[in-house]
């Protein structure tokens, strides 16, 4: 059964299931993960291997690839050389992206969040220009405080940022608490758009898909710091400081 839908707006406090689903998606700056990942689209699949604590050139490695498509390896090689590739998964800006507006229906098992996209620090000129035109959608856990899935969907056709027309556009973070320190963490992801330019029709979509996960501090006192602080919380919650 569905309850009535509740708007919040300009939200200082935040519902209880909300704060705490973002209480575990806000990952400290120290967090790394070495994972295993699977690109797909429908012409090829990519395996690829991360692991932070390797010297630069060994840290991202090919597995497995499979079939051939370009637009597969842009997106790989673009993810490759970033960085911190395993900041991908961490979705640390989801605060401040949800904002303080939100349409709240509870579906028993599940919220359902309606937000319109708030631009944050981490977001390019192509993440501004989707986030203002699309429907913004999440889903939560009440009983376990985590975020589930981040949907964004364009309603109807609009002129590109490029010219031509962006027929559809579809979105979607899926997301998982690590086994360790209950943390959310990307796992898998999926981007499908379709596009007019004159008489042509452009379709591309891709998905990744984590297939291994092993999240870590980049210290031990970095460690020993965030669980120190996740200890001070639970007391706090617990003794009633608010």
């Amino acid at each position: 059964m569905v309850n009535a839908g509740m708007l919040f707006l300009g939200l200082t406090v935040l519902p209880a299931p909300v704060e705490a689903a973002l209480e575990a998606a806000d990952t400290p700056l120290a967090v790394r993960a070495a994972f295993d990942v699977e690109l797909r689209s429908g012409d090829a699949v990519q395996v690829f291997s991360y692991d932070p604590r390797l010297p630069q050139d060994d840290a991202w490695t090919l597995k497995f690839a499979e079939g051939e498509d370009a637009y597969l390896d842009e997106i790989a090689a673009h993810w490759g050389a970033e960085p911190s590739p395993d900041g991908r998964l961490l979705p640390n800006d989801l605060r401040a992206s949800l904002g303080r507006d939100l349409h709240v229906e509870d579906f028993g098992d599940a919220w359902r969040l309606g937000f319109e996209h708030t631009p944050s620090a981490n977001d390019g000129e192509l993440d501004l220009w989707v986030g203002a035109r699309v429907d913004a959608t999440a889903w939560l856990s009440p009983e376990l405080g985590q975020f589930l899935r981040i949907d964004y969907h364009l309603p109807k056709p609009v002129r590109g940022p490029e010219g031509g027309r962006i027929l559809t556009y579809e979105q979607s973070y899926f997301l998982e608490p690590d086994a360790v320190y209950n943390l959310s963490m990307v796992t898998a992801f999926s981007l499908s758009v379709t596009a007019r330019a004159g008489w042509k029709t452009v379709r591309q979509s891709y998905s990744m898909r984590v297939l291994r996960l092993e999240v870590f501090f980049a210290t031990p006192d970095d460690e020993a710091a965030f669980l120190q602080a996740r200890t001070q919380s639970r007391i706090g919650v617990a003794g009633g400081i608010p």
